[in-house]
């Protein structure tokens, strides 16, 4: 069966296909019982009362037609353009729900706020375009509900450049309007060898925007097994779109890893990791690399893998400046990919509002067989754990876009490449593995003929053979290359690290690596 990220990658397309223009509405939404008065200190209150009672699980089940739906039959569902919430007023957004079926089995209530009251706004099958889905509007039940909603922005009517859909999942695009990787509204127990928990954003509260404001507000409430949870998203499209988060956040129990921020995306295959590079296209993947602004000051680059079992990283820090999952190659000829565009999937940055405290950024890395698949979660796990009857209050900005709002003083890696150490042309009497890592930026451009550039390079275990560093004016940058012999036989992830220094201070940020070693009998020195 194709799987949830596969639809959400279809989202823009599907979004042209449905959006006819930006013309009036001709049947407005209907309310659902009367508006109340609400704004986001209500949706703390309620979500504080919620995580006081036990957690109750969805119990609804969809109508029989609605749950056999198949992916083609749901792609055919379209939600009617002219019934858009805010169709026909003067204002830069408009926003249009998702019909339920196919993964999205679990309705979220949507209301709209306005003038500090909130109208819960009705199902009606005739909101939607049924297609060639098989689905009759006159047999679905009113109170079906929805199963998310999308965001459209006045300067492209076609395409949108927000989705809210499925759990607590979220995602937006940048100036080059091309969707990729995901953001969640909170990670629960990720990587641990147990289920994960999903939380679900069970309602939104969408604000109506002022006339001729490019800035529109949703508040979501979430809730899960283990906490429940009051959000606030203020949305700014552009170049790169800016997501202002708040959220306050309610334990029902002590979680064993919290994730904060959680970003999720997918990496099958690159010039560093080849393991799956079983397609005729040379890369595929949604970010190539886990960027760190450490409290400290310091900036890590950690080049994303396809391991083959699961691997957990976690880097500690205090007060992190920011860390996000990147896309940093934009060039087509790497990917070759004139359907998807890989080398146009936004990099996700965040960026905390206050102090975080003590803490690790931590990376999840899964194996995955193709691209259908999400397998790279990265968030952030405060130090203390939290307790039940806490209020949590933390807030950040995400920013989709190709280039982070950040970016390292000094020359970032651009490029990592792996293969078969040893010399050409010398029988080799040992197993080793080459890395070739390329730099860039004007701290490596501005060196002078002749300086003295050396690699530092250190290993978690295992010996570095041949390292170099030498100039590579095709990038005006510096490549360094070095092999690393494993001390045995051990499929042990070996860490390495690495920059370049002259004169004794740093060129360039921290590359960071976990290379798995193969098995003893597929290392051949050949």
């Amino acid at each position: 069966m194709p799987s949830r990220r596969r639809f959400m990658r279809s989202l823009g397309q599907g979004a042209a296909l449905a959006l006819l223009n930006w013309t009036p509405a001709f049947a407005a939404l209907k309310p659902l019982g009367a508006p109340r008065p609400f704004d986001y200190a209500a949706l703390k209150g309620q979500a504080r009362a919620l995580a006081a009672r036990p957690h109750v699980p969805p119990t609804a089940q969809l109508p029989p037609p609605v749950a056999a739906l198949d992916w083609d039959q749901y792609q055919a569902l379209r939600f009617r353009a002219d019934h858009a919430l805010w169709a026909g007023e003067k204002r830069r957004f408009q926003a249009q729900f998702f019909h339920l079926g196919l993964f999205f089995k679990r309705p979220v209530r949507l209301y709209e706020l306005a003038d500090g009251q909130a109208q819960e706004l009705a199902y009606d099958p005739a909101l939607f375009d049924y297609g060639k889905s098989g689905l009759k509007a006159d047999a679905l039940p009113a109170d079906l509900g929805f199963a998310g909603f999308r965001l459209n922005f006045h300067t492209d009517p076609l395409r949108d450049v927000a989705a809210f859909l499925g759990a607590s999942y979220f995602r937006a695009v940048g100036g080059e309007w091309q969707y990729g990787l995901s953001a969640r509204g909170l990670a629960i127990d990720t990587g641990l060898p147990r289920p994960e928990e999903f939380p679900d954003f069970t309602a939104f509260y969408l604000e109506r925007p002022a006339p001729g404001s490019n800035t529109v507000v949703v508040l979501a409430l979430l809730d899960s097994p283990s906490i429940a949870g009051a959000y606030r998203f203020a949305i700014t499209p552009g170049d790169t779109l800016v997501m202002d988060v708040d959220a306050a956040l309610y334990p029902r129990k002590p979680i064993e890893r919290l994730g904060l921020a959680p970003c999720t995306s997918m990496f099958q295959h690159g010039e560093n990791d080849r393991r799956m590079a079983n397609d005729w296209r040379p890369e595929i993947h949604d970010s190539d690399g886990l960027a760190m602004w450490r409290g400290n000051g310091e900036w890590v680059w950690r080049p994303l893998t396809n391991p083959p079992t699961l691997q957990f990283n976690a880097f500690a820090d205090e007060n992190p400046k920011g860390f996000g999952l990147l896309q940093r190659d934009r060039d087509f000829d790497h990917y070759q990919d004139d359907g998807v565009f890989y080398e146009r999937r936004p990099s996700l940055w965040v960026e905390p509002k206050e102090d975080w405290g003590k803490g690790a950024v931590q990376l999840v890395e899964i194996p995955t067989v193709d691209e259908t698949f999400d397998n790279v979660v990265a968030f952030w796990n405060p130090e203390r754990k939290p307790q039940a009857g806490e209020e949590w209050l933390v807030g950040y900005r995400l920013y989709w876009g190709a280039e982070a709002p950040a970016r390292p003083p000094l020359a970032r890696c651009v490029a990592t490449r792996t293969g078969l150490g040893g010399v050409v042309g010398q029988p080799r009497r040992h197993f080793s593995w080459r890395f070739a890592v390329d730099f860039a930026g004007e701290a490596l451009a501005r060196l002078g003929e002749g300086t003295q550039v050396e690699p530092v390079i250190t290993l978690s275990r295992g010996t570095v053979e041949i390292p170099s560093a030498r100039p590579l004016h095709a990038i005006d940058g510096w490549r360094a290359m070095f092999d690393v012999r494993p001390p045995d036989e051990s499929t042990e992830p070996i860490t390495i690290r690495l920059f370049l220094r002259s004169g004794g201070r740093p060129l360039t940020e921290t590359w960071l690596y976990q290379w798995v070693p193969p098995a003893a009998a597929d290392r051949k020195p050949y």
